[in-house]
């Protein structure tokens, strides 16, 4: 028995043994560092980031039963809500507060970043980046959210805001708080953006008649709405595209 005071890993490291999985781990990391990373599988990236709040432990199992709980991908992890990933465990081990707090510390750093990219450029000409940056906020929401993307007269991002938090189907979208809103930030454009937990993207006729009662009242102000993005499980619908604007 280790004399009290003395952590596993010293004493480890007293006798010359290293548990097996910290090779692995060095292993993972210098592939990582290399410019090896597009190659390592979102359970290994989970693992390395795990590590980071659990640095004498093998994050390896936690990583994997997380990856499967969550419907098999990091995205999907990294957007769950902090109960519902301390109620995942493997080997006795779950995420705890500290692991939580890096898990969306680096989601919302990810987030930034794509974010930055929309306000120094023109957003329609990035319309790419932008439906990666509508998925990675709200495709793995269990309940719908109601989003709103503010443009200046050049087209870029001012800001972006969540307006309304609903339901499994159902958001409140107040025409009047969107339209005070945009005058507010002095915004020239709008983009609508809301996701479907089903993850089937099809609008509904609710969706389609709050589009055109958002338009009609913000068209006499001079502030145009580009689009409305509805946001699925890996697919997108535009009304513009559907040609329902």
């Amino acid at each position: 028995m280790p004399r009290k005071g003395v952590a596993y890993g010293e004493l480890a490291d007293g006798i010359n043994f290293k548990p097996h999985y910290l090779d692995h781990r060095s292993r993972l990391q210098a592939r990582l560092l290399n410019g090896g990373a597009e190659n390592l599988p979102d359970y290994e990236i989970l693992e390395i980031l795990l590590a980071a709040s659990n640095p004498r432990g093998d994050t390896k199992p936690l990583a994997k039963a997380l990856i499967d709980h969550f419907g098999g991908t990091l995205a999907a992890v990294l957007s769950a809500e902090p109960e519902a990933l301390g109620s995942v465990r493997a080997e006795g081990r779950r995420v705890g507060t500290a692991g939580a707090a890096m898990l969306k510390a680096v989601r919302e750093a990810a987030l930034r970043l794509s974010r930055a990219e929309l306000i120094n450029g023109e957003v329609i000409g990035s319309w790419d980046k932008l439906i990666d940056y509508c998925k990675a906020n709200i495709a793995h929401g269990t309940v719908e959210e109601f989003h709103l993307l503010f443009l200046d007269r050049k087209n870029a991002l001012i800001k972006h805001e969540r307006q309304q938090r609903g339901t499994i189907d159902h958001t409140p979208v107040y025409t009047r708080e969107v339209v005070k809103r945009a005058l507010e930030l002095a915004a020239s454009a709008l983009i609508l953006v809301h996701n479907h937990p089903s993850g089937d993207p099809t609008p509904s006729k609710a969706d389609i008649e709050v589009t055109r009662e958002i338009i009609k009242a913000a068209k006499p102000l001079g502030v145009t709405v580009h689009d409305h993005l509805i946001i699925g499980r890996g697919r997108h619908t535009s009304l513009r595209d559907l040609g329902l604007l």
